[in-house]
Protein backbone atom coordinates (compact mmCIF):
# COMPACT_ATOMS: atom_id res chain seq x y z
CA UNK A 1 0.00 0.00 0.00
CA UNK A 2 1.26 3.80 -0.83
CA UNK A 3 2.98 5.29 2.46
CA UNK A 4 4.58 8.13 0.70
CA UNK A 5 4.24 11.00 3.44
CA UNK A 6 5.67 8.46 5.91
CA UNK A 7 8.69 6.65 4.00
CA UNK A 8 12.05 7.94 4.56
CA UNK A 9 13.41 9.41 1.59
CA UNK A 10 17.21 10.38 0.85
CA UNK A 11 18.64 13.26 1.98
CA UNK A 12 18.18 16.90 0.60
CA UNK A 13 22.06 16.57 -0.75
CA UNK A 14 21.31 13.35 -2.23
CA UNK A 15 17.77 14.76 -3.83
CA UNK A 16 20.76 17.36 -5.60
CA UNK A 17 22.71 15.14 -7.25
CA UNK A 18 19.66 13.17 -8.55
CA UNK A 19 18.62 16.26 -10.25
CA UNK A 20 21.56 17.02 -11.58
CA UNK A 21 21.80 13.11 -12.85
CA UNK A 22 18.49 12.63 -14.27
CA UNK A 23 17.70 9.71 -16.38
CA UNK A 24 15.46 7.55 -13.79
CA UNK A 25 18.65 7.15 -10.95
CA UNK A 26 18.98 6.72 -7.94
CA UNK A 27 22.02 8.50 -5.85
CA UNK A 28 23.12 9.08 -3.02
CA UNK A 29 24.81 11.50 -0.96
CA UNK A 30 28.94 12.16 -0.87
CA UNK A 31 29.99 10.85 1.83
CA UNK A 32 33.71 12.08 1.38
CA UNK A 33 36.65 9.62 1.81
CA UNK A 34 35.45 7.30 5.21
CA UNK A 35 33.34 5.14 3.62
CA UNK A 36 29.73 4.34 4.44
CA UNK A 37 31.26 2.30 7.07
CA UNK A 38 32.27 5.31 9.44
CA UNK A 39 36.11 5.52 9.42
CA UNK A 40 38.95 5.17 6.81
CA UNK A 41 39.39 1.47 6.21
CA UNK A 42 42.16 1.33 3.65
CA UNK A 43 44.93 -1.01 4.20
CA UNK A 44 43.07 -3.85 2.18
CA UNK A 45 46.71 -5.53 1.33
CA UNK A 46 45.45 -6.86 -2.16
CA UNK A 47 48.30 -7.66 -4.78
CA UNK A 48 45.40 -7.47 -7.74
CA UNK A 49 43.40 -4.15 -7.10
CA UNK A 50 41.27 -4.76 -10.37
CA UNK A 51 37.28 -5.85 -9.61
CA UNK A 52 35.11 -6.41 -12.65
CA UNK A 53 31.86 -7.15 -11.07
CA UNK A 54 28.68 -8.34 -13.29
CA UNK A 55 25.28 -6.58 -11.89
CA UNK A 56 21.40 -6.53 -12.04
CA UNK A 57 21.48 -4.20 -9.43
CA UNK A 58 20.04 -0.63 -10.60
CA UNK A 59 22.88 1.59 -11.82
CA UNK A 60 22.68 4.31 -9.12
CA UNK A 61 23.16 1.63 -6.51
CA UNK A 62 25.96 0.59 -7.65
CA UNK A 63 27.47 3.93 -8.24
CA UNK A 64 26.52 4.62 -4.89
CA UNK A 65 28.38 1.61 -3.31
CA UNK A 66 31.48 1.48 -5.58
CA UNK A 67 32.37 4.76 -4.90
CA UNK A 68 32.31 4.03 -0.65
CA UNK A 69 34.13 0.90 -1.56
CA UNK A 70 36.76 3.61 -3.50
CA UNK A 71 36.51 5.89 -0.74
CA UNK A 72 36.94 2.92 1.60
CA UNK A 73 39.81 1.31 -0.12
CA UNK A 74 41.26 3.93 -2.45
CA UNK A 75 43.67 1.30 -3.78
CA UNK A 76 40.56 0.55 -6.02
CA UNK A 77 39.93 3.66 -6.95
CA UNK A 78 39.24 3.68 -10.84
CA UNK A 79 40.05 -0.17 -11.09
CA UNK A 80 36.44 -1.26 -10.82
CA UNK A 81 34.63 -1.98 -13.82
CA UNK A 82 31.00 -2.75 -13.41
CA UNK A 83 28.55 -4.10 -16.16
CA UNK A 84 24.85 -3.83 -15.56
CA UNK A 85 22.40 -6.02 -16.90
CA UNK A 86 19.49 -8.40 -16.13
CA UNK A 87 19.87 -11.32 -13.84
CA UNK A 88 19.47 -13.97 -16.08
CA UNK A 89 21.84 -12.44 -18.60
CA UNK A 90 24.18 -12.38 -15.72
CA UNK A 91 23.75 -16.23 -14.94
CA UNK A 92 23.49 -16.93 -19.25
CA UNK A 93 27.37 -15.02 -19.69
CA UNK A 94 29.00 -15.98 -16.28
CA UNK A 95 28.43 -19.43 -17.91
CA UNK A 96 29.36 -18.45 -21.16
CA UNK A 97 32.62 -17.29 -19.71
CA UNK A 98 33.25 -20.30 -17.32
CA UNK A 99 36.34 -21.51 -19.19
CA UNK A 100 38.48 -18.20 -18.99
CA UNK A 101 36.35 -15.91 -16.82
CA UNK A 102 35.94 -12.61 -16.77
CA UNK A 103 34.50 -11.14 -14.09
CA UNK A 104 34.97 -11.14 -10.42
CA UNK A 105 31.55 -10.92 -9.06
CA UNK A 106 28.08 -11.59 -9.27
CA UNK A 107 26.26 -9.33 -7.65
CA UNK A 108 22.00 -9.37 -8.22
CA UNK A 109 20.53 -12.51 -8.83
CA UNK A 110 17.31 -14.81 -7.36
CA UNK A 111 18.43 -17.28 -5.37
CA UNK A 112 17.50 -20.16 -8.33
CA UNK A 113 19.88 -18.22 -10.37
CA UNK A 114 22.30 -18.24 -8.04
CA UNK A 115 21.70 -22.05 -7.10
CA UNK A 116 22.13 -22.91 -10.87
CA UNK A 117 25.77 -21.10 -10.87
CA UNK A 118 26.74 -22.96 -7.96
CA UNK A 119 25.55 -26.26 -9.20
CA UNK A 120 27.55 -25.54 -12.47
CA UNK A 121 30.94 -24.63 -10.45
CA UNK A 122 30.49 -21.07 -11.41
CA UNK A 123 31.19 -20.05 -8.07
CA UNK A 124 33.74 -19.99 -5.34
CA UNK A 125 33.04 -21.12 -2.24
CA UNK A 126 34.53 -19.52 0.90
CA UNK A 127 33.18 -18.87 4.74
CA UNK A 128 32.48 -14.67 4.76
CA UNK A 129 32.41 -13.73 8.41
CA UNK A 130 28.73 -12.30 8.09
CA UNK A 131 27.46 -15.67 6.86
CA UNK A 132 27.66 -16.81 10.65
CA UNK A 133 24.75 -15.06 11.42
CA UNK A 134 23.01 -15.48 8.79
CA UNK A 135 19.51 -17.22 8.36
CA UNK A 136 19.67 -20.59 6.75
CA UNK A 137 17.49 -20.13 3.99
CA UNK A 138 19.03 -16.88 3.00
CA UNK A 139 22.33 -18.78 2.15
CA UNK A 140 23.89 -21.47 0.19
CA UNK A 141 24.71 -24.30 2.52
CA UNK A 142 28.95 -24.73 0.76
CA UNK A 143 28.90 -21.19 0.88
CA UNK A 144 29.05 -20.41 -3.13
CA UNK A 145 26.02 -17.59 -2.53
CA UNK A 146 24.81 -15.72 -0.26
CA UNK A 147 21.52 -13.75 0.23
CA UNK A 148 21.86 -9.56 0.23
CA UNK A 149 18.52 -8.62 0.10
CA UNK A 150 14.88 -9.71 0.17
CA UNK A 151 12.61 -8.21 -2.86
CA UNK A 152 8.67 -8.48 -2.30
CA UNK A 153 7.17 -8.68 -6.14
CA UNK A 154 3.93 -6.77 -5.88
CA UNK A 155 1.18 -5.02 -7.66
CA UNK A 156 2.38 -1.72 -9.50
CA UNK A 157 0.47 1.56 -10.62
CA UNK A 158 0.29 4.55 -12.33
CA UNK A 159 -1.32 6.62 -9.46
CA UNK A 160 -1.98 9.47 -11.63
CA UNK A 161 -4.67 7.52 -13.36
CA UNK A 162 -5.67 5.27 -10.75
CA UNK A 163 -6.27 5.36 -6.94
CA UNK A 164 -5.18 2.38 -4.67
CA UNK A 165 -8.71 1.34 -4.50
CA UNK A 166 -9.14 1.40 -8.44
CA UNK A 167 -6.33 -0.59 -8.74
CA UNK A 168 -6.19 -4.67 -8.73
CA UNK A 169 -6.15 -5.76 -5.50
CA UNK A 170 -4.66 -8.82 -5.90
CA UNK A 171 -3.19 -11.43 -8.76
CA UNK A 172 -6.29 -12.45 -10.19
CA UNK A 173 -7.34 -9.57 -10.60
CA UNK A 174 -4.88 -8.86 -13.45
CA UNK A 175 -7.06 -11.22 -15.60
CA UNK A 176 -10.25 -9.65 -15.26
CA UNK A 177 -10.79 -8.40 -19.25
CA UNK A 178 -10.96 -4.73 -17.23
CA UNK A 179 -7.69 -4.86 -17.68
CA UNK A 180 -7.29 -5.59 -21.27
CA UNK A 181 -4.56 -3.69 -22.80
CA UNK A 182 -3.64 -1.99 -19.65
CA UNK A 183 -1.10 -3.96 -18.55
CA UNK A 184 2.50 -3.36 -19.51
CA UNK A 185 4.85 -6.30 -18.20
CA UNK A 186 8.70 -6.44 -18.44
CA UNK A 187 9.93 -8.63 -20.56
CA UNK A 188 10.17 -11.93 -18.48
CA UNK A 189 12.84 -14.33 -20.10
CA UNK A 190 15.37 -11.45 -19.30
CA UNK A 191 14.80 -10.54 -15.73
CA UNK A 192 14.87 -12.16 -12.48
CA UNK A 193 12.02 -10.36 -10.90
CA UNK A 194 9.79 -11.25 -13.42
CA UNK A 195 10.82 -15.26 -14.15
CA UNK A 196 10.52 -15.49 -10.54
CA UNK A 197 6.56 -14.08 -10.24
CA UNK A 198 5.88 -15.98 -13.26
CA UNK A 199 7.16 -19.01 -11.46
CA UNK A 200 5.43 -17.99 -8.48
CA UNK A 201 2.01 -17.60 -10.15
CA UNK A 202 3.13 -21.39 -11.51
CA UNK A 203 3.70 -22.90 -8.61
CA UNK A 204 0.57 -21.94 -6.60
CA UNK A 205 -1.59 -24.36 -9.40
CA UNK A 206 0.70 -27.02 -8.86
CA UNK A 207 2.27 -27.20 -5.65
CA UNK A 208 4.96 -30.30 -6.61
CA UNK A 209 5.80 -28.71 -10.25
CA UNK A 210 3.92 -31.61 -11.73
CA UNK A 211 1.15 -30.01 -13.77
CA UNK A 212 1.92 -26.59 -14.99
CA UNK A 213 -1.10 -26.22 -17.57
CA UNK A 214 -3.29 -24.61 -15.25
CA UNK A 215 -0.61 -22.18 -14.20
CA UNK A 216 0.38 -21.66 -18.20
CA UNK A 217 -3.60 -21.18 -18.34
CA UNK A 218 -3.26 -18.36 -15.95
CA UNK A 219 -0.45 -16.95 -17.98
CA UNK A 220 -2.41 -16.91 -21.35
CA UNK A 221 -4.99 -15.04 -19.61
CA UNK A 222 -2.80 -12.46 -18.08
CA UNK A 223 -1.36 -12.16 -21.94
CA UNK A 224 -4.52 -11.62 -23.35
CA UNK A 225 -4.46 -8.72 -21.23
CA UNK A 226 -1.11 -7.23 -21.37
CA UNK A 227 -0.44 -4.48 -23.90
CA UNK A 228 2.99 -4.36 -24.10
CA UNK A 229 6.33 -6.04 -22.75
CA UNK A 230 8.91 -3.54 -22.04
CA UNK A 231 12.55 -4.37 -23.20
CA UNK A 232 14.29 -3.54 -19.69
CA UNK A 233 13.18 -1.48 -16.92
CA UNK A 234 13.85 2.12 -17.75
CA UNK A 235 11.66 1.64 -20.44
CA UNK A 236 8.42 0.00 -17.98
CA UNK A 237 8.90 3.00 -16.23
CA UNK A 238 9.10 5.16 -19.00
CA UNK A 239 5.91 3.54 -20.74
CA UNK A 240 3.84 3.58 -17.38
CA UNK A 241 4.27 7.12 -16.16
CA UNK A 242 3.17 8.10 -19.65
CA UNK A 243 0.02 5.64 -19.28
CA UNK A 244 0.85 3.64 -22.23
CA UNK A 245 -0.28 1.01 -19.53
CA UNK A 246 -1.44 1.79 -16.16
CA UNK A 247 -0.81 -1.55 -14.17
CA UNK A 248 2.21 -3.75 -14.15
CA UNK A 249 3.60 -6.04 -11.20
CA UNK A 250 7.04 -5.43 -10.17
CA UNK A 251 9.19 -5.76 -7.02
CA UNK A 252 8.84 -3.57 -4.22
CA UNK A 253 12.39 -1.70 -3.72
CA UNK A 254 12.28 -0.59 -7.49
CA UNK A 255 8.71 1.02 -7.01
CA UNK A 256 9.64 3.06 -4.24
CA UNK A 257 13.03 3.79 -5.46
CA UNK A 258 11.02 4.84 -8.86
CA UNK A 259 8.71 6.93 -6.99
CA UNK A 260 10.28 8.45 -3.69
CA UNK A 261 13.67 10.05 -5.69
CA UNK A 262 12.65 9.92 -9.50
CA UNK A 263 8.91 11.60 -8.72
CA UNK A 264 7.63 9.00 -10.80
CA UNK A 265 3.35 8.47 -10.28
CA UNK A 266 4.16 5.04 -8.89
CA UNK A 267 1.95 3.22 -6.08
CA UNK A 268 1.73 -0.43 -5.32
CA UNK A 269 -0.56 -2.93 -3.92
CA UNK A 270 0.44 -5.88 -1.64
CA UNK A 271 -1.65 -8.58 -2.63
CA UNK A 272 -4.21 -9.94 -1.01
CA UNK A 273 -2.99 -13.53 -1.14
CA UNK A 274 0.41 -12.11 -0.33
CA UNK A 275 3.78 -11.20 -2.33
CA UNK A 276 6.25 -13.80 -3.52
CA UNK A 277 9.71 -12.33 -1.91
CA UNK A 278 12.68 -13.01 -3.53
CA UNK A 279 16.08 -13.97 -1.75
CA UNK A 280 18.11 -11.71 -4.24
CA UNK A 281 22.07 -11.98 -3.56
CA UNK A 282 25.47 -12.50 -4.95
CA UNK A 283 28.54 -14.82 -5.19
CA UNK A 284 32.40 -14.74 -6.22
CA UNK A 285 32.68 -16.55 -9.53
CA UNK A 286 35.19 -19.16 -9.46
CA UNK A 287 38.50 -18.25 -11.29
CA UNK A 288 38.07 -14.68 -10.92
CA UNK A 289 39.89 -12.12 -8.79
CA UNK A 290 38.99 -14.09 -5.34
CA UNK A 291 40.82 -11.64 -3.29
CA UNK A 292 39.32 -8.76 -4.25
CA UNK A 293 35.84 -10.43 -4.73
CA UNK A 294 35.63 -11.14 -0.90
CA UNK A 295 36.90 -7.78 -0.04
CA UNK A 296 34.28 -6.07 -2.44
CA UNK A 297 31.37 -9.03 -0.75
CA UNK A 298 32.42 -8.47 2.86
CA UNK A 299 32.37 -4.59 2.37
CA UNK A 300 28.55 -4.91 1.34
CA UNK A 301 27.69 -6.42 4.30
CA UNK A 302 28.96 -3.98 6.73
CA UNK A 303 26.16 -2.59 9.12
CA UNK A 304 26.60 1.10 8.72
CA UNK A 305 26.44 0.53 4.40
CA UNK A 306 23.68 -1.52 4.81
CA UNK A 307 21.30 0.62 6.85
CA UNK A 308 22.09 3.42 4.37
CA UNK A 309 21.20 1.23 1.48
CA UNK A 310 18.18 0.67 3.55
CA UNK A 311 17.25 4.09 4.32
CA UNK A 312 18.00 5.90 0.68
CA UNK A 313 17.41 2.82 -1.50
CA UNK A 314 14.48 0.79 0.24
CA UNK A 315 16.51 -2.29 0.55
CA UNK A 316 15.09 -4.93 3.25
CA UNK A 317 18.12 -6.57 4.05
CA UNK A 318 18.65 -10.25 4.54
CA UNK A 319 20.86 -9.57 7.52
CA UNK A 320 20.36 -7.72 10.80
CA UNK A 321 21.05 -4.31 10.81
CA UNK A 322 21.18 -2.00 14.47
CA UNK A 323 18.69 0.55 13.09
CA UNK A 324 15.49 -0.36 10.77
CA UNK A 325 14.49 3.20 8.85
CA UNK A 326 10.61 4.36 9.81
CA UNK A 327 9.57 2.87 5.79
CA UNK A 328 10.72 -0.66 6.72
CA UNK A 329 9.70 -0.78 10.48
CA UNK A 330 6.42 -0.32 9.52
CA UNK A 331 5.97 -2.41 6.01
CA UNK A 332 3.18 -4.85 6.12
CA UNK A 333 4.63 -7.65 4.19
CA UNK A 334 2.50 -10.41 3.62
CA UNK A 335 5.00 -13.11 2.05
CA UNK A 336 3.14 -15.77 -0.29
CA UNK A 337 4.01 -19.64 0.72
CA UNK A 338 6.08 -20.42 -2.08
CA UNK A 339 8.34 -23.16 -2.69
CA UNK A 340 11.11 -22.04 -4.34
CA UNK A 341 13.12 -25.76 -4.26
CA UNK A 342 10.58 -26.42 -7.01
CA UNK A 343 10.84 -23.43 -9.25
CA UNK A 344 14.33 -24.14 -9.03
CA UNK A 345 13.90 -27.05 -10.44
CA UNK A 346 11.51 -26.09 -13.24
CA UNK A 347 12.08 -22.69 -13.83
CA UNK A 348 13.70 -22.86 -17.28
CA UNK A 349 11.04 -25.27 -18.72
CA UNK A 350 8.30 -23.01 -17.35
CA UNK A 351 9.57 -19.61 -18.92
CA UNK A 352 11.12 -21.42 -22.05
CA UNK A 353 7.08 -22.71 -22.58
CA UNK A 354 6.06 -19.46 -21.67
CA UNK A 355 8.32 -17.53 -24.43
CA UNK A 356 7.98 -20.01 -27.07
CA UNK A 357 3.98 -20.93 -26.28
CA UNK A 358 2.27 -17.80 -24.87
CA UNK A 359 4.02 -14.86 -25.25
CA UNK A 360 1.82 -12.74 -27.67
CA UNK A 361 -0.42 -15.47 -28.92
CA UNK A 362 -3.29 -14.83 -26.57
Amino acid sequence: MRRKSALIGASAAMMLVLAACGGGAEETPETGNTGAAGGETGGAGVEDTSLTIYTARDTNITDFVIAEFEAAYPEFEGNVEVLNMGAQEVLERVRAESANPQADVWWGGTQQGLATGAEEDLLAAWEPEFAADMDEAYKDSEGRWFGEILLPEVIMYNDAALSEDEAPQDWDDLLDPKWEGEIIIRDVAASGTMRSIYSAMIQQQSPDGSDPEPGYEWLRQLDANTGEYAANPADLYLKLSREQGTVSAWNLQDILIQSETQNMPFGYVMPESGAPVLVDGLGVVNGGNTEAAELFVEFLYEDDLRAQLAEDFFQIPAVEIESEPEWLANLDLNPMDVDWDVIGEHETEWIDYWNANIKGQN
